[in-house]
């Protein structure tokens, strides 16, 4: 290489090694410098921002069903059991009341006989016989309690309480006939409306056992079929306002009971 072209060369670098002298600086040629700002959050509109907790919705409370046709039976082939003497009706009616409770069956004479008694025992100024307040004891002695002897003193309000004790406990009552003299067995019923739900249900029929079926009786008329479904103006023929005795003096006046209650 010769040395013209080694100085050209050499001049060539150090020129472009020169810092470049820039003319003073004017607003004119100044660049732009672009502001840097956070950017802006818009405030919230709590009118429009759901909540992170929704409002639970409430179910609506679903109205009781419509009154209609309701029917209970406590009755089964085999709960019948005729009463042995014409004396011992509560006897025979304790021995149904078993019967449409438990599977084992009741019937025989002794054990009526025994049924009777045991009534008896707790009856007191009773003629000598079994009464209603024993009936409803002896009820309680063999296991099917409790049970209370209750005066209603109006027809329907005690078809009404008989039939919502039959719905509650699943017990059969003890309807006391003829004046006190009697004893059936209200086993079931029909109604207007469940007595578990409607509070202002009408009992249209009733299912009676009548242990005297089927001599019946000259003056009150005869024994229905058992498991028969009267009327209530059928039953009432029968089932009428008690005599004042003095077994039952304390009691109001009406229609008497022998009650299943539910246990306390």
């Amino acid at each position: 290489m010769t040395r013209r072209t080694r100085l050209f060369l050499i001049a060539t670098v150090l020129a472009a090694c020169q810092p470049t002298v820039a003319g003073p600086e004017t607003e004119a040629t100044r660049a732009p410098v672009a502001a840097v700002m956070p950017p802006v959050t818009p405030r919230p509109n709590l009118a429009q921002t759901p909540s992170p907790f929704p409002t639970p919705t409430l179910a609506p409370t679903p109205e009781p069903p419509l009154p209609g046709t309701f029917a209970l039976n406590l009755h089964e082939e085999g709960d019948f059991v005729p009463q042995h003497t014409f004396e011992w009706c509560v006897g025979a009616s304790i021995q149904m009341a078993h019967n449409l409770v438990r599977d084992e069956r009741r019937s025989s004479y002794e054990d009526q006989e025994q049924m009777w008694e045991l009534a008896r025992s707790h009856s007191s100024n009773s003629f000598n016989g079994a009464n209603p307040r024993g009936w409803a004891m002896a009820l309680e002695e063999i296991g099917l309690g409790p049970y209370e002897l209750v005066s209603v003193p109006d027809y329907d309000d005690a078809l009404r309480t008989a039939a919502a004790a039959i719905r509650e406990t699943e017990r059969p009552v003890g309807l006391v006939m003829w004046r006190g003299r009697h004893a059936w067995v209200m086993s079931g019923f029909e109604s207007f409306g469940d007595p578990a739900i409607h509070s202002e249900f009408e009992v249209t029929g009733v299912r009676v056992l009548d242990p005297l079926y089927p001599h019946g009786s000259g003056v009150w008329g005869p024994s229905p079929l058992p498991n028969a479904l009267l009327t209530p103006g059928e039953l009432a023929t029968q089932f009428v306002v008690r005599e004042s005795r003095r077994w039952s003096s304390e009691l109001g006046t009406g229609y008497l009971l022998v009650l299943p209650t539910s246990a306390s």
